[in-house]
């Protein structure tokens, strides 16, 4: 059951993004960092179109793309997610609007919630120009009509290189759904896709 406090944190009057540019442009992939991946990956698991979503880390190098490193804040590394879709079933709009909306919070900067570092970062990584200027002209929609009260500090960074992440991270919140961050953090935010988005969810959920 839906409790108030659950359908409250979605802001209310959510516009659409224009995507009509990358819609129908065959498999695309887009890499987002909002926090935990834990939680991130979790939320578009569940999208109909949505092929696969890849824990990782980006933003930084190669000798330094482990959790230790990353975790330590020493990197320039965000945990991040790379979601594969058909961009057919549906487009890189929708899965901002999720991000922006559901997946985290994109006005606390290096943060989310009680983690706390750069690697914790909001952050949108292009892969091309048509990328950079949705994500661009999204984020200039939302403050022009005011969604969230304080600003958005999301950066839009251009995508190096994605690494995975270890094994035991990928869908780690569908296979440990009693741990404690899971039940408090990334559950409610699963729990507002399939209210807000039903429409948008896989058939077989």
């Amino acid at each position: 059951m839906m409790t108030d406090s659950v359908l409250s944190l979605l802001p209310g009057d959510f516009p659409d993004a224009d995507d009509g540019a990358l819609r129908n442009t065959g498999v695309r992939t887009l890499v987002l960092a909002g926090g935990c991946f834990w939680c991130t990956e979790a939320v578009y698991r569940q999208l109909d179109g949505v092929q696969q979503v890849i824990s990782g880390y980006t933003g930084g190098s190669e000798d330094t793309a482990n959790y230790k490193a990353v975790c330590s804040g020493t990197t320039d590394h965000a945990e991040a997610i790379a979601i594969e879709y058909d961009s057919a079933l549906i487009g890189p709009g929708t899965l901002l609007k999720v991000f922006f909306g559901i997946a985290h919070d994109p006005t606390q900067l290096n943060r989310q919630g009680n983690d706390c570092g750069r690697q914790y970062r909001s952050a949108v990584f292009y892969q091309d120009d048509a990328e950079r200027r949705l994500a661009a002209d999204y984020i200039a929609l939302l403050e022009q009509n005011g969604v969230f009260r304080a600003p958005i500090v999301t950066t839009l960074e251009p995508l190096t290189v994605f690494y995975p992440a270890e094994d035991y991270h990928q869908n780690y919140a569908a296979i440990n759904p009693n741990q404690p961050y899971i039940a408090a953090v990334a559950q409610p935010k699963v729990a507002k896709v399939q209210h807000f988005f039903k429409h948008r969810l896989k058939k077989d959920l």
